[in-house]
């Protein structure tokens, strides 16, 4: 498995009819491709993936494409993505307010 997300781009419209009450992570990308916020769907999220993509695409202003992958690592997988991300753009994702307490490190290859 790649450590970064590489799953193809999705329309957030047919994402949405895609996505199932599975537990995993999800990024969201504006038209251009840009991750714009780094999620997951975890043991407490209300309908999983499908619902909590759909509360995030409502509250992350011009995301308009969504990929996503199935885990139940769901939490180390979330941060390790953040991890990655920071690793290559020396951020977070704008849509983030902070860094998540103890994130840690990586340098990807």
């Amino acid at each position: 498995m790649a450590i970064r997300l590489t799953k193809p781009w999705i329309d957030a419209a047919e994402a949405l009819t895609r996505l199932r009450g599975n537990l995993g992570v999800f990024e969201l990308a504006n038209d251009e491709g840009e991750v714009l916020y780094i999620g997951y769907a975890g043991g407490d999220s209300l309908y999983g993936l499908k619902g909590t993509v759909t509360h995030a695409l409502q509250q992350v202003a011009g995301a308009t494409q969504v990929r996503f992958e199935v885990s139940t690592a769901y939490h180390t997988r979330y941060r390790e993505l953040l991890m990655v991300y920071q690793a290559d753009f020396g951020r977070l994702p704008p849509a983030h307010a902070g860094l998540p307490a103890n994130l840690g490190k990586l340098s990807p290859a």
